[in-house]
């Protein structure tokens, strides 16, 4: 997609393998679409290209209110790219700048604000602000239509400064009022709500789609998260093939129960000659949120779908692995399989150098963890803190991770400098070699990420490769290592 009659060729056969990756406008309506939005296609002279959301926004193009282009996948290439623009993506991703400003986010990349509004401009058409902006309005478009929160407090719960700005860039961006907004609910006003009544159930929660592209194997991403639950803020509930993970979340303002259900929805797929429809489509996954602060919302959103690999693009690893004679086969017969994040990094990286059977990180939430004000099912504790172990009977090398990570000696964060984090882990003691690729490829969230050797022409996905090794049985789970070869 390097060139514009390529990327309207995309177009014109609503390719949903593109979502995401850029976005187009018409000029005699003024609204941006995602490549696969179902409307007649425009004339090539009416379109322009945008390489984001936000930089559409920008040129004054409003979101289409038939293909919500500012809900698509992010683009994968965020997740492979390991250099300024690919990190502060991710951080904008994770509400820095909605917490710490522009300034914030140049600190923690460590380059001047000026270098990275100009590196983020020149290759996404829009700095800081203005994506940090696309985020807040998405944020409370979802809150407006699934909530029933005061549209005064859901302004600011979405991260704008003031009821003035939260107006303008709701009409601007969506070309209507938030009330109107409100009202236009797929299935009329919303009736969720993020607070517990003082003797009633707990609420549903605000439901969501975590949107994918391409197929996605539910299945084998389940069962890879049902293995590795630790009691008391995690469990899956249900029968396979339709069963729901459920965990609690620590945030930056509050704290979150997720359920995120197996089964996948999506458009139908399209028939020998039928028109408007991708045949490889997209699909979401079913979500709901409970949060004890709102605020909190799209970073918890932004969590999940990098627990669940929801950016990833199945295409490109296909291409990628699907000619390899080892792994061919393999890549055929998952398609869509995931390489699973972290929804708390610290969290995964306590849990991985504790070691052991999840029971024994259960013991840990129970001795030192934060209780929930009521059990929720298995529910019962948010995963204690990195300072907060400081003090605690842990092991030595427990101890010397979270005193790294509560100084901010190792930084594990969504736009973390990956390289500079598997230095440090390296030097910790009893972080082994094992223990730092389990890091890399989930809580780094590197999808190159594999064993050593691995074959170049498995780059960038070396992540992926290893998981339909394990998935297949020809490497242990967990074990970073190539099969053996095959004697003769």
């Amino acid at each position: 997609m390097r060139d514009d009659e390529t990327r309207y060729e995309a177009v014109s056969s609503r390719d949903a393998r593109f979502d995401g990756e850029f976005f187009f406008a018409v000029t005699t309506t003024g609204i941006y679409c995602r490549p696969s939005c179902p409307a007649v296609t425009p004339k090539r002279a009416n379109v322009r290209f945008f390489p984001s959301a936000a930089a559409a926004q920008a040129g004054g193009f409003r979101a289409c209110r038939r293909c919500r282009p500012d809900a698509v996948p992010g683009s994968a290439a965020w997740n492979v790219r390991a250099d300024l623009v690919g990190r502060a993506v991710r951080f904008i991703g994770d509400g820095v700048v909605d917490r710490e400003g522009v300034a914030g986010l140049a600190r923690r990349l460590g380059y001047s604000t000026r270098q990275v509004q100009r590196q983020l401009t020149a290759e996404l058409g829009a700095g800081p602000v203005a994506l940090a902006r696309a985020r807040r309005a998405h944020t409370a478009r979802v809150l407006l239509q699934t909530t029933e929160l005061p549209v005064t407090e859901l302004a600011f719960a979405a991260g704008f400064a003031s009821i003035r700005q939260f107006n303008d860039t709701m009409r601007e961006i969506y070309a209507a009022t938030p009330r109107e907004l409100r009202a236009a609910a797929p299935h009329g006003p919303a009736r969720s709500g993020t607070r517990r009544a003082a003797d009633g159930p707990a609420p549903h929660g605000i439901p969501l789609r975590l949107a994918h592209r391409g197929p996605y194997a539910a299945t084998a991403l389940f069962d890879f998260l049902a293995t590795k639950a630790v009691p008391g803020i995690e469990e899956t509930v249900g029968p396979r093939g339709r069963r729901t993970y459920r965990r609690t979340l620590r945030l930056s303002y509050g704290t979150a129960i997720a359920e995120v259900d197996e089964a996948t929805g999506g458009p139908p797929r399209r028939r020998t000659g039928e028109p408007g429809r991708t045949p490889e489509g997209g699909g979401w996954l079913e979500c709901r949120l409970r949060l004890t602060d709102p605020r909190d919302l799209a970073t918890a959103v932004e969590r999940l779908r990098r627990l669940f690999d929801l950016d990833a693009d199945p295409y490109a690893v296909a291409e990628r692995l699907g000619g390899d004679p080892l792994l061919g086969p393999l890549v055929a017969a998952r398609p869509g399989l995931r390489s699973p994040g972290a929804a708390d990094p610290e969290e995964l990286a306590v849990r991985t150098v504790l070691g052991g059977p999840p029971e024994r990180a259960a013991e840990l939430v129970a001795a030192h963890g934060k209780p929930l004000d009521a059990a929720d099912g298995g529910l019962t504790h948010v995963f204690p803190a990195p300072g907060a172990l400081l003090s605690a009977e842990v092991p030595a090398p427990v101890r010397a991770l979270c005193a790294a990570l509560a100084d901010a000696t190792l930084d594990l964060g969504a736009g973390a400098d990956r390289a500079a984090a598997v230095h440090v882990l390296r030097t910790l003691p009893g972080v082994g070699a094992r223990a730092v690729g389990h890091l890399r490829m989930r809580a780094l969230g590197d999808p190159d990420a594999g064993p050593d050797g691995a074959p170049e022409a498995w780059r960038p996905w070396r992540a992926y490769a290893l998981h339909h090794l394990w998935s297949a049985g020809l490497v242990p789970p967990g074990e970073f290592a190539l099969p053996a070869p095959a004697t003769g």
